[in-house]
């Protein structure tokens, strides 16, 4: 958190109250009380930039990242000689996988202060995850090279024409499926049928194997689907293109399917490729699945497009590939998942018990640590996934942390911080509850009892999935049948309740 401004300006005597209480209440983790502190301080002192800073800070950990985001532009404004907050900045961009926009941050934040260790280490670990290739840069009149646009402040972005999107910048990826814990037999197939024919696709040919086939990846969010196509571009030695939709889709006519034919034209540049797609079901929902007028008939449009790119791709196939990814593919329009499209599907499912102890062992492997029981902690969290174990790692390293920002003596990670974290349910509990209770109207019929014409009639509701997906998706199925039936939930929540209390 900030310290107390020293030298700086004259802080109101009752602003700075209210700002040690609230970092107070922030080392409890009490985020929502502490936010009313330091509003309290701004209401007194609206140039207090280092409760600014902290609301931030708070609202970060809470997954505010617009409100934070509002709050550093106003400390940037106050404090422009500031490292601390393009750090934050940075921190979100990376915690939003936005790896580009991260290393913009953190080189802003050693621009202002060359020896900041932290900037230093966070674009290390940025710079290992990606690698920027020149040859996306662009040229000026006078020959100097331009890096590529990443996300910068409000202020420094350039004006571009309306509804379309720039040319995305790609990268080469660092990750290697040691990375990806667990999910052996899917690291199988996704070397043997995706990195071997990025790799050798004369091989394939040679055996009479289809070249730029896609594959869809789906499962449950936070279980690391994003990780996995990063894995396979650093195995497969190939560039990245990572197209969000909500960056594609353009309300005006004509835009989305420019946008789509710019990725795509991109990849073909850049061999060997690999375009992933995420949130796919955002793109290709199923036709005449809602919605009506002018917004079918565009999205129609869309994917229209969508797979007139994809055939292109299957009748000159070498060197890209294409990968989708969802967390509902029964959402998707059938026609994107025909084979040549997205014919292949994969299912990242979520950790077990011994992924889930390992993912422990990750996550903390680079902070100060002493005693972890990591058996105990993935008894505590069974039924969670990578996303939520890796958050409540970050928010337990919080506590040694700000101990030794207090008090200037290292305390070390133990047992007792990450049971203070898992104790708090409100902040650190399992995403994959809600979404499972969320999901399983959308695939598992139901039978009501009816009165019709007086007479009581069983109605049979069907989820969405038809015939043939009930037995490609059965086994993500399965696991929302297991994870949302009244049995389970209660093992869940005894077991998470006997390893966190007892033993």
């Amino acid at each position: 958190m900030a310290e107390e401004s020293n030298g700086k300006r004259e802080v109101n005597p009752e602003a700075k109250e209210h700002w040690r209480k609230g970092n107070s209440l922030f080392e409890s983790s009490k985020f929502t009380d502490a936010i009313t502190e330091f509003n309290l301080a701004i209401q007194i002192d609206p140039e207090y930039s280092d409760a600014y800073f902290n609301r931030a800070l708070t609202e970060r950990l809470m997954h505010k990242y617009e409100d934070a985001k509002a709050d550093l532009q106003k400390v940037m404004e106050l404090e422009p000689k500031s490292p601390d907050a393009p750090l934050l900045y940075g921190d979100m961009a990376e915690a939003s996988n936005d790896l580009v926009g991260a290393k913009y941050w953190y080189e802003k934040s050693l621009s202002i202060d060359q020896n900041y260790s932290e900037a230093k280490s966070r674009l290390e670990h940025i710079d290992s995850l990606m690698h920027v290739d020149l040859s996306n840069t662009g040229t000026t009149k006078g020959g100097v090279q331009q890096t590529q646009q990443v996300q910068k402040p409000e202020e420094e972005k350039e004006v571009i024409e309306e509804g379309q999107i720039k040319k995305l910048p790609f990268y080469k990826s660092n990750t290697k499926f040691d990375s990806v814990i667990g999910l052996e037999k899917v690291k199988t197939y996704l070397h043997d049928n995706v990195v071997l024919a990025i790799q050798h696709p004369e091989l394939f040919k040679k055996y009479g194997k289809e070249l730029g086939l896609g594959l869809l990846l789906y499962g449950p969010p936070g279980t690391g689907k994003t990780h996995t196509v990063n894995a396979i571009a650093g195995e497969a030695g190939a560039n990245v293109i990572v197209a969000q939709i909500n960056q594609i889709v353009d309300m005006y006519t004509g835009n989305t399917e420019k946008n789509l034919r710019a990725i795509f034209d991109q990849a073909r540049k850049n061999p060997p490729c690999i375009i992933f797609f995420d949130e796919l079901d955002a793109l290709g929902v199923k036709r005449g699945g809602g919605g009506g007028g002018d917004n079918n008939s565009s999205m129609r449009m869309a994917v229209n497009e969508f797979l007139t790119q994809m055939n292109g791709i299957q009748s000159n196939p070498e060197g890209i590939f294409v990968i989708g990814a969802t967390n509902q593919p029964w959402d998707i329009d059938p026609a994107l998942k025909r084979s040549g499209r997205f014919g292949d599907s994969v299912y990242i499912a979520p950790p077990n018990y011994k992924d889930r102890k390992e993912l422990f062992k990750l996550y903390t492997n680079n902070k100060p640590r002493q005693g972890l029981k990591y058996g105990r902690l993935a008894r505590a969290t069974s039924g969670y996934s990578p996303a939520d174990i890796k958050r409540i790692c970050d928010k337990a390293a919080m506590r040694p942390l700000l101990h030794e920002y207090q008090f200037s003596k290292e305390r070390k990670l133990t047992m007792a911080d990450m049971m203070a974290v898992l104790k708090d349910k409100d902040s650190s509990g399992s995403s994959l509850d809600e979404w499972y209770s969320m999901v399983k109207k959308d695939v598992i019929s139901k039978t009501e009892t009816q009165i019709v014409d007086g007479k009581k009639q069983e109605i049979v509701k069907e989820g969405k999935l038809d015939a043939q997906e009930k037995v490609l998706y059965k086994v993500m199925v399965k696991d929302i049948k297991k994870n949302t039936s009244p049995t389970r939930i209660r093992i869940k929540k005894f077991m998470r309740w006997w390893a966190i209390h007892l033993f």
